[in-house]
């Protein structure tokens, strides 16, 4: 006897028609988890991507349109580079100076020269080694 076949007051029926209403509701919060998370993942490819070419703002990435995006096998967003080089393009006060830098634009602090070591500021076995060290540098 197959489940079409059951009568309608039989009880297993009312509970695979709950199931299965279950069963529906389940693959559709599945689906939309999916989706949020494929969203989540898009945004977080186009901020790395956009912070290896140099985009000043990541404000800037409202501009483009996620929807049209796709994740490929790797899970990286198709195109994402290419997708870059045109917003540099067209909106050039988004990104800084340098696309292929990832490093801070301030330059490094001079150098100084090392700090010779006070004798006051010596252990008794320092100072020995230092005046030793010196005294050997005479002629």
């Amino acid at each position: 006897m197959s489940s079409s076949e059951l009568p309608d007051n039989d009880p297993n029926t009312a509970v695979m028609a709950e199931l299965r209403a279950r069963a529906d509701t389940l693959e559709r919060q599945l689906a939309e988890l999916q989706r949020h998370t494929e969203g989540r993942l898009v945004r977080a490819e186009l901020k790395a991507e956009a912070v290896r070419a140099g985009m000043v703002d990541l404000d800037g990435l409202r501009l483009i349109d996620l929807p049209t995006l796709k994740l490929n096998e790797r899970g990286e967003v198709d195109g994402a580079a290419a997708l870059m080089q045109d917003l540099r393009k067209s909106k050039p006060w988004l990104f800084g100076a340098s696309p292929h830098s990832s490093s801070s634009p301030v330059s490094p602090p001079p150098a100084l020269p090392a700090k010779q070591k006070l004798a006051t500021d010596m252990t008794d076995a320092e100072y020995r080694l230092a005046r030793a060290a010196l005294l050997k540098q005479r002629p």
